[in-house]
């Protein structure tokens, strides 16, 4: 995940060498069912929940059982995946090829369209998502350590039960719920955190898992925000330190006292 690199470094008017580390970027070819679907630039860890997560986003795969096979070739950079349902899953789809780490995948293969509105009884109070925004951040060591990474995670009211790192904030996202889909982790009545920006397209990843509350360092879109509306999706931006924004379902937001859930 880290290289050692020689840099020069020029301050106060006075120029040194010296050693700095920076984050790997690493190119992952995904492969289903004999057809290349996509080249990922991402962070080379967690490749698997990647692999898996981006295919569920985009529709390719709806639960572990369509999962008849996972090969892994971190020398060549390539995640083979098998599903029951065979080459028929993706006679329509075109392949994306490259696609830039950092920014948004142009545009979702087969899940452009708004899932339905979330209905759940959570809610949640300003104290819990200041806690678990510190943690988060605690948590973000590849970031602290280099400044070139996003990161993502899935939490309930006290803690954080799935996380991971990556150049690409898209990439933290898939591997967060690649993770859930392979380890069966449930994501209705939880809580997500990222760190970058709030596209359109992450909040639909989000809603897509029945996630009601989704929460970011970062601030969010117009799209965004009227999407989270939509779909009854609780948004939240700016959450550093004690102050946070809420730009979207505010019923589940308790002014007072903890939830306690």
């Amino acid at each position: 995940m880290l290289e050692e690199v020689n840099i020069l470094r020029i301050a106060e008017g006075e120029a040194s060498t010296h050693q700095d580390i920076v984050v790997k970027e690493f190119p992952l070819t995904i492969v289903l069912n004999d057809q290349e679907i996509v080249t990922l630039l991402c962070s080379p860890a967690d490749l698997k929940y990647l692999a898996v997560g981006f295919l569920h986003s985009e529709g390719l795969i709806r639960e572990k059982e369509d999962i008849k096979r996972i090969d892994l070739d971190e020398q060549r950079g390539v995640a083979q995946v098998w599903t029951r349902e065979g080459q028929e899953a993706v006679s329509q789809v075109l392949p994306l090829r490259i696609k830039a780490a950092g920014g948004g995948r142009t545009a979702f293969l087969q899940s452009s369209e708004a899932p339905a509105r979330i209905e759940s009884e959570l809610k949640i109070s300003p104290q819990e998502v200041f806690n678990l925004a510190s943690d988060f951040q605690h948590r973000s060591e590849i970031y602290r350590a280099t400044g070139g990474t996003h990161a993502a995670a899935l939490c309930n009211y006290q803690d954080i039960l799935a996380f991971a790192e990556d150049i690409g904030r898209h990439n933290a996202v898939d591997k967060v719920f690649g993770q859930c889909l392979l380890e069966g982790l449930p994501t209705q009545d939880r809580i997500f955190i990222t760190s970058g920006r709030i596209s359109s397209e992450i909040l639909l990843k989000v809603a897509k898992r029945r996630v009601p509350v989704l929460i970011s360092i970062s601030a969010p879109t117009d799209m965004a925000v009227r999407l989270a509306s939509e779909v009854n999706l609780t948004l939240i931006g700016f959450a550093r330190g004690r102050r946070m924004n809420v730009y979207a379902g505010e019923k589940r937001v308790t002014l007072f006292q903890p939830s306690g859930g």
